[in-house]
């Protein structure tokens, strides 16, 4: 009888674990869950490139910042320049203006200094005729030019207090218009030169902004096609991400109809072996053991955790002079008149005597008030040296607009640094082409 027990349960557990094989659904997940490594892998390549395009436009927007502040730094050196540019053309205006009145005064004096001297030349006739002193006369005749006599009658002492006040004061009302019209005519020079500049410096800022504007419309262009790189990349990951998610959904639902179909399978091989117990019994007439059919359940093994226990835890140098303007190349723009406040300072906005003052004010060197640093100023800054004995942080001058117009510092290898009308602080080359035309020899070391 226990024979016959041992091969019925022996049977019935193998038609159970004919069962629970199930080598169709083991076949179904194990080919979604390869699928579904092979889309995790795609993904992990459309990431990396996802990634790879936001460091590009975070890389592309920094560049793209850059520039702009830099445009900002342009269109305000444009502004106050023209500013400066339409300012000077009045002044000019104004001044030809003093001039033609000046030049007007000028002439109704000297109609005014011919009619008194006919009348001086009157009096010195009937003085001559009446007995009086000859000396008078031959002053009058021996005289080439009006001015000439009024300084020669000055001399003769013998002509009369009232003669002696009209010439000086005429004297002095003449010489006082000579100095007021040369002064007007050297400020007027000097206004003509700073437009000359002006001129120059506005077509060469529109020119440069031009080239800017190019630029950032590159990196615009360049932002767009990497945005829609990343897009493109983002939908395809989306994608895929769905892909993933309906494959762990059915992967999901096939290992819950494998359990169930598990607990069915097992529900009836627990039932047909009582029933064949049982029938065993009857068969046999013997009596009735009961039968212990339930199965021993294998415990889930406990998950263990590991606790981690925690684990305890220079002085600025002159020679700096021909480096520290760096930081300013390609973050600054030339204003006229400009970097001679903290705030044009702070924008980089400079002139080329003003940046050699600030350049030099790093390093702990004076050159004198900011307020009215010029190329005049600097050139009388410290002692003037041979251009053969050039050294680094000598200042270079050049005949630009005029005589010492522009003036920088010297870095070596033939090139200089400097404040350029055209560029904002750029190092240039004095060895070759526009640079060296202007130098004029002029080395100055501080």
């Amino acid at each position: 009888m226990k024979k016959k027990m041992l091969l019925l349960n022996t049977t019935v557990l193998l038609g159970l674990g004919g069962v629970l094989s199930t080598p169709a659904y083991a076949s179904t997940i194990q080919d979604m869950e390869s699928q579904k490594s092979q889309i995790q892998n795609q993904r992990q390549d459309v990431q990396s490139n996802i990634k790879a395009a936001s460091d590009e436009l975070t890389s592309l927007q920094a560049e793209q910042d850059q520039m702009k502040a830099q445009l900002e730094r342009l269109t305000i050196a444009e502004e106050e320049n023209n500013k400066k540019a339409q300012k000077t053309e009045a002044d000019i205006k104004e001044t030809s203006k003093q001039v033609e009145q000046l030049e007007k005064e000028i002439k109704l004096l000297q109609e005014k200094l011919e009619k008194r001297n006919a009348i001086l030349k009157d009096r010195a006739r009937s003085l001559q005729e009446s007995g009086g002193n000859v000396e008078y006369l031959q002053v009058l005749l021996g005289s080439s030019s009006f001015g000439d006599f009024v300084d020669r009658a000055l001399a003769v002492s013998t002509i009369v207090d009232a003669d002696r006040g009209i010439l000086k004061e005429t004297k002095n009302m003449q010489d006082e218009l000579k100095t007021k019209q040369a002064d007007v005519k050297s400020k007027l020079a000097s206004l003509e030169d700073m437009k000359a500049e002006l001129d120059e410096m506005t077509v060469q800022l529109a020119a440069q902004k031009k080239q800017k504007d190019a630029l950032a419309k590159e990196l615009k262009d360049k932002e767009a096609k990497n945005e829609e790189l990343k897009a493109s990349l983002q939908s395809k990951d989306s994608s895929l991400a769905n892909e993933q998610s309906t494959l762990e959904q059915n992967i999901k639902d096939q290992k819950a109809a494998e359990e169930a179909a598990r607990k069915a399978a097992e529900q009836a091989a627990k039932e047909a072996a009582k029933k064949a117990a049982e029938q065993a019994q009857k068969a046999a007439a013997a009596p009735a053991e009961k039968a212990d059919s339930s199965s021993a359940k294998a415990e889930a093994p406990k998950a263990s955790s590991n606790d981690v226990a925690p684990t305890s835890a220079p002085a600025p140098k002159a020679s700096n002079v021909v480096t520290v303007g760096n930081r300013w190349i390609g973050n600054s723009a030339y204003v006229f008149g400009g970097g001679r406040s903290q705030s044009d300072i702070n924008r980089g906005l400079f002139d080329c005597s003003s940046f050699v003052h600030w350049a030099y004010s790093q390093v702990g060197v004076n050159l004198g008030p900011l307020g009215s640093v010029s190329t005049e100023t600097l050139k009388h800054a410290g002692t003037q040296v041979s251009s053969s004995q050039m050294q680094p942080g000598d200042l270079v001058f050049f005949d630009t607009y005029k005589k010492d117009g522009h003036v920088g510092i010297y870095v070596g290898g033939g090139k200089f640094i400097g404040a350029q009308s055209s560029t904002g602080v750029a190092i240039a080359n004095m060895s070759s082409g526009y640079w060296k035309q202007k130098f004029n020899g002029r080395v100055v070391r501080i």
